[in-house]
């Protein structure tokens, strides 16, 4: 059980950690590759709208029905699900429009014009940013965490999809640390530092959650996660592709990171 939560926990590590990619791709490229981005934030949304309504939302449903009986299960495992998604959703709607996760950054506007390093409002807003996508990414610790732990390769999918999605979330945290400070450095912590609410979500999961694991806290749970990965990858992750290219080229990515799911899956029967 031990090589279970280390696993599970270093891959909530390198999916958290993925900030720290989109600040580097920030400083050491001239241009954003819009068309990379889009394809992989739809692939990742494929990905994870897929292993949520396959995969982990009917896993949760054979749990909660295996304790509750058909009934009661079946609503607890909906009810789960809408309460992940009103957990998340209630996440983004208390972080502001300038920390948010969704208002996309790119590596031009490293080059733009600032004000100058010593303002403070901008270095409070560049800190806050950091903080608020920490916020913001907790939740998805909990989410490859938990997964990791019932089926690792469940979890290695779900840690990808969520690692690539984190790239352009560091690109946004290091932009407006930047801006603040015009230290390269301090833009990268910041970033790093951001993507370790993954990590510290799991640890909570590991502490809070796991005394108590049994077939109806697993199903709500992992109800819950489903729920949690559906809103991500509708409300940011697929606008985020399109503002970043071209739709067509999100749906693209979509339907292959769908495909590979599904293949990969089939192959873990």
């Amino acid at each position: 059980m031990t090589d279970e939560i280390l696993f599970a926990f270093g891959l909530t590590l390198f999916a958290g950690l993925a900030t720290g990619i989109g600040s580097i791709l920030a400083f050491f490229t001239s241009r954003t590759n819009t068309k990379f981005l889009s394809i992989a934030l739809g692939f990742s949304a494929g990905v994870m709208i897929y292993v949520s309504m396959i995969e982990i939302f009917v896993k949760a449903k054979d749990s909660l029905v295996s304790a509750m009986g058909v009934q009661l299960g079946n609503w607890a495992t909906v009810g789960g699900f809408f309460a992940g998604i009103l957990l998340i959703a209630l996440i983004d709607k208390f972080i502001p429009k300038q920390g948010n996760p969704h208002e996309l950054k790119k590596v031009e506007d490293m080059n733009a014009p600032s004000k100058p390093a010593t303002d403070a409002a901008l270095l409070k807003m560049g800190t806050f940013t950091a903080l608020a996508i920490g916020i913001h990414n907790f939740p998805e610790g909990i989410a490859t965490f938990t997964s990791a732990i019932q089926d690792p390769a469940l979890g290695v999918a779900i840690a990808i999809a969520i690692a690539i999605h984190n790239v352009p979330e560091g690109i946004a945290v290091s932009v407006p640390v930047y801006f603040a400070t015009g230290d390269k450095k301090k833009a990268f912590k910041l970033s790093f530092l951001s993507g370790l609410s993954e990590p510290i979500g799991a640890l909570a999961a590991y502490l809070f959650l796991m005394p108590f694991l049994n077939d109806i806290m697993f199903g709500v749970i992992f109800a819950a996660v489903a729920g949690i990965m559906v809103f991500i990858s509708l409300d940011e992750l697929l606008p985020a592709a399109k503002k970043y290219d071209e739709s067509h080229l999100a749906i693209y990515g979509l339907i292959a990171g769908m495909a590979v799911m599904a293949v990969s899956l089939l192959l873990f029967i």
